[in-house]
C-alpha cells in the first residue's frame, strides 16, 4: 500500500540515513504499522498510536520505554539460555522519544527485529512450550521492576467485576434481541455472577500481588527464530502496566490452547486442548518458577477459567451495545465471538481436575 508524504516526513525524524521504502506493516487492530526500509538494509517500525484506545499515548511510550531499560539491564548482567531480544523505542533526531504530527497524533519508531517471525495460531506443543518460555522469561525479567515507575494505561483492564457491571447497564438499557444463542450466553452469565471475583478477592487480601504485566500476551506477540524455533521477544509493549500476572498466564492459555480460534464459526465444537496448555505451562515454569509463590499457584486454575469467561462477557455486552467497542465483519460477529469463548470456558470447568493436576506435576 502507497503512504503519503506525511508519513515519509514523520520517518524522516527518526533517520540520518536514507529511506528507500515505507509499507503498512502487519494485521493490528490497534495502531497504524508501517515498516521502514533505510539504504543500509536495516528497518524500523514506525506506529502511529491508537488515542482512542489508549488516551495517554505518551505514558503508552513512557511505561515501554522504562520496561526496555529494566530488560536491557537486566540482560546484560545475567547469562540467559538464549539471546534475548528486546524492541528498542527509537529516538528522534531531535532526542525525543515521539513526534507528534500536525493533526496532534502521536508516532513512535521501534527498532525491527530481524530473521524471525511470529504465528496466529499455534502450530505445535513444541511452539507452545517456547510461548510459555517467552511469557515466563518475560515477567522474571521485569518482575523486580517497581510498579509505582509504570501509569496504568488502561485502568478496569481484566478487572471482571466492573465488566459485569458494564453488562448489567448494558442489559437495563437496551431491548435485548431474543434468540436461543443470545439467552445462553445470559444464563452462562448468570450461573457464574458469583464466582467472577474470586481474584480481585485474593489481590485485596493481598495473596496476590500487584506486578508489572504485559497486558496482550497472544500467540503472535511472541517471536520466533527462523532457524533455531526458539521464541527470542515478546513484542507490543502499548499494555505494559501494573496487574496481575494471572491476568497474563489465563489470556495467553486462552488463546492459545483453542485450536478452533476466536473466530470460528463451529463454537459448539471448541475445545481447551490440554496438550497445549500443558506445554505453554511447562515452558512458563521452566524460567517462572522462582518467582511464584504458594498463592500463585493456587489461582493458576481460576485464571484460566476466568479469562476466557471475561472476554465473551466483553464480547455480549458489545453486542448488545450495537457492537461499539470490537471491530465487527456482520451484525451478530460479537454474538459469534462471545458463544466462542463461553463454549471455551465450559470447556475448562468440565476439564478442572486433569488441569490442577497438571498445575501440580509441573510445581
Amino acid at each position: 500500500m502507497r503512504v503519503n508524504n506525511q508519513i515519509w516526513k514523520i520517518a524522516q525524524k527518526f533517520q540520518t540515513a536514507e529511506i528507500i521504502d515505507i509499507q503498512t506493516y502487519g494485521n493490528g487492530n490497534i495502531n497504524q504499522t508501517f515498516l521502514v526500509t533505510l539504504s543500509s538494509t536495516e528497518s524500523f517500525i514506525l506506529q502511529r498510536i491508537n488515542q482512542q484506545v489508549f488516551s495517554q499515548p505518551k505514558s503508552v511510550i513512557d511505561n515501554m520505554c522504562r520496561v526496555v531499560e529494566h530488560i536491557q539491564a537486566k540482560v546484560t548482567h545475567n547469562l540467559l539460555k538464549r539471546n534475548w531480544q528486546i524492541p528498542n523505542v527509537l529516538l528522534t533526531l531531535e532526542g525525543e522519544n515521539h513526534v507528534i504530527d500536525q493533526d496532534n497524533s502521536i508516532w513512535r519508531g521501534i527498532s525491527f527485529i530481524n530473521d524471525c517471525q511470529c504465528f496466529d495460531t499455534v502450530q505445535n506443543p513444541q511452539h507452545a512450550q517456547e510461548i510459555g518460555y517467552a511469557l515466563g522469561l518475560f515477567h522474571t525479567l521485569i518482575s523486580d521492576l517497581n510498579i509505582d515507575q509504570l501509569t496504568d494505561t488502561l485502568p478496569g483492564f481484566h478487572i471482571t467485576p466492573q465488566y459485569l457491571q458494564h453488562y448489567y447497564q448494558v442489559l437495563a438499557k437496551t431491548q435485548v434481541k431474543s434468540c436461543p444463542e443470545v439467552k445462553y450466553c445470559q444464563d452462562f452469565i448468570n450461573q457464574r455472577a458469583t464466582q467472577i471475583d474470586i481474584l480481585e478477592k485474593a489481590k485485596a487480601r493481598r495473596e496476590l500481588p500487584l506486578r508489572p504485566i504485559h497486558g496482550d500476551p497472544k500467540v503472535n506477540n511472541i517471536m520466533i527464530n527462523c532457524q533455531s524455533g526458539e521464541a527470542i521477544a515478546m513484542i507490543d509493549l502499548d499494555t505494559v502496566k501494573p496487574g496481575l500476572i494471572h491476568y497474563d498466564i489465563g489470556d495467553c492459555l486462552r488463546s492459545l490452547a483453542n485450536p478452533l480460534g476466536e473466530e470460528t464459526q463451529a463454537w459448539q465444537e471448541v475445545e481447551f486442548n490440554l496438550s497445549l496448555a500443558k506445554a505453554m505451562l511447562a515452558g512458563y515454569l521452566d524460567v517462572a518458577r522462582n518467582f511464584l509463590t504458594e498463592y500463585d499457584y493456587f489461582y493458576l486454575y481460576d485464571c484460566i477459567r476466568l479469562i476466557a469467561f471475561e472476554l465473551g462477557l466483553r464480547f455480549l455486552s458489545d453486542y448488545l451495545a450495537g457492537n461499539i467497542y470490537f471491530k465487527t465483519n456482520y451484525p451478530e460477529h460479537n454474538l459469534q465471538r462471545a458463544l466462542v469463548q463461553f463454549q471455551l470456558a465450559a470447556s475448562i470447568e468440565a476439564q478442572a481436575t486433569p488441569i490442577r493436576q497438571i498445575i501440580a506435576q509441573l510445581k
